[in-house]
Order: C-alpha cells, then structure tokens, then sequence
C-alpha cells in the first residue's frame, strides 16, 4: 500500500476537483458543479490525495443530517488504482467527519463500480439499501458505518 497525503482543498481548487473527476467519471463537469453542490452546506469537505507531489485522488461529502455525513463522490486515477488510495481518502474523511460530530457516514455507489463496492465492505461499511437510480438508469448500493466504530 502506498501512503498518500491527503489535504482539504477549497472553492479556490475546485478546478482541480473538476480535471480529478474528469478523469475518472461522466459526464464531465466543471467546477461550478462541485460549487453549487457545496455552497449552502455547513459542513462540506473535498479532499484530494497526493502521491509523489501529484494529484492522485479525491473524495467529497457533506452533512446530509445533523447526525450523518454523506460521502457523496470518491474517485482514483487508473495509474494510482490498488495502492490504497480510496482507503486512505475514506478513513480521513471519516475522522474528519467524527471530529465535527457525525455519528454516521453514509454513502451510495453504482452496482456496477466493483472496485469501490470491495473497498466499502472492507472497510467496514454496512449495506443498508439499494436504490433505483431513474436518471442513471442503474442500481445503487446504500452503505452506512457508525463513525464511533471506526
């Protein structure tokens, strides 16, 4: 496992959020879509991961209620797959939402993202639900973990 640093990133940097998720996901976006999604949360954190001074990684959530911290996007480069990654980026944005009070995290992942669906129930997330996402048209797995039982 290769360790990775990982830093919170600002409105200042949602470009780079935007060129991470590009690279990754679809349909691209710009960096309004991580600023419309952020501007009238309390608590919204973005976290990208760093390997050798690049960029390798990123994951965004918010509160979804005053208990539960929703992680809402998470993604890694093809190059920087399997080290780790996604685990690291999940654990700290599961401390962080511990240390502002969250009790729970929850998260919601394509049936067919295999990769991320392992790293849930690896570490530690339960599936809760599946939902039929109309607009996507395609499964997702609902996954919640207790943050006290990290």
């Amino acid at each position: 496992m290769a360790t990775v640093d990982i830093h919170r990133v600002g409105p200042g940097e949602y470009d780079l959020l935007a060129r991470l998720y590009n690279e990754v996901l679809r349909p691209t976006v710009d960096a309004t879509f991580f600023q419309r999604r952020f501007e009238h949360r309390a608590h919204a954190l973005a976290l990208v991961a760093h390997l050798d001074d690049k960029p390798v990684g990123f994951v965004c959530g918010y509160d979804l209620r005053p208990s539960t911290f929703y992680a809402w996007l998470c993604g890694v480069l093809t190059d920087a797959r399997r080290m780790g990654v996604a685990s690291q980026l999940m654990e700290a944005q599961s401390a962080w939402a511990r240390e502002h009070g969250f009790e729970m995290m929850r998260f919601e992942c394509p049936n067919f993202a295999r990769p991320m669906l392992h790293v849930a129930i690896r570490d530690g997330f339960d599936i809760v639900g599946i939902r039929w996402d109309a607009r996507a048209a395609h499964n997702l797995v609902i996954f919640e973990k207790h943050l006290a039982e990290v």
